[in-house]
């Protein structure tokens, strides 16, 4: 389903300052739910224009005001360019979290998992094997290919796993990379070890649905 986004400036007549002057508001409209906040902007009310969502005239403050305006908007369109770019839903939540700022750095499983290869790499002789790395390799390799399988993208966010997606993975290997039961069993216990690093680093991941306990 498309979703409807609809944006609204207006100068909010209910907050009149000290100074006579209106605080212009910016309001966000995604599927009917509403989220609006302060553009920290204030006008005239005879200088605004209630029609065309801007101030009135072509001086340098109306253009200085209109362009910071315009920046807000265009802000709304580049977040819902980098939504359908990732794969995520168009909900005010989304919106509301990267406008305001609040929204957190997302972790990608794929350069997780490299890491832990590279820790390993670094550490042949030395606890590891080389044969160790090899394993972890391949499941790596096996993680991306089902990613674009499944998903059509090149990597996921880590807090859009669960245990759907881990059976899912299972899945694939078994029925699409035709490996047998053991060697199934050890990539996605392999994985689950990314996963489990995810969990131990508090913050990294918002949820703690698999249960990460091996087999």
């Amino acid at each position: 389903m498309k979703a409807k986004i609809t944006v609204h400036i207006y100068a909010k007549t209910s907050k009149v300052n000290k100074n006579g002057q209106l605080p212009i508001y910016f309001r966000l409209t995604v599927n009917g739910e509403r989220f609006e906040f302060s553009t920290k902007k204030f006008i005239e009310k005879s200088k605004w224009s209630s029609e065309q969502s801007k101030m009135k005239g072509n001086s340098d403050e109306a253009r200085s005001l209109n362009n910071y305006l315009d920046l807000i908007k265009s802000k709304v369109f580049d977040i819902q360019m980098e939504l359908l770019h990732k794969n995520e839903e168009l909900s005010i939540e989304n919106f509301k979290s990267r406008l305001t700022g609040t929204h957190e750095r997302e972790r990608m499983i794929i350069p997780i998992y490299q890491s832990h290869n590279d820790k390993i790499k670094d550490l042949i002789g030395n606890g590891y094997a080389y044969g160790t790395l090899e394993r972890f390799k391949i499941s790596l390799k096996h993680l991306q290919e089902f990613i674009l399988w499944k998903y059509n993208v090149s990597d996921i966010s880590i807090n859009k796993i669960d245990y759907a997606f881990v059976t899912e993975f299972e899945f694939y290997l078994r029925s699409i990379k035709k490996c047998n039961n053991n060697t199934a069993v050890k990539y996605v216990r392999n994985f689950r070890k990314i996963i489990k690093i995810c969990l131990d680093n508090d913050g990294w991941i918002k949820t703690q649905l698999l249960d990460m306990k091996a087999k």
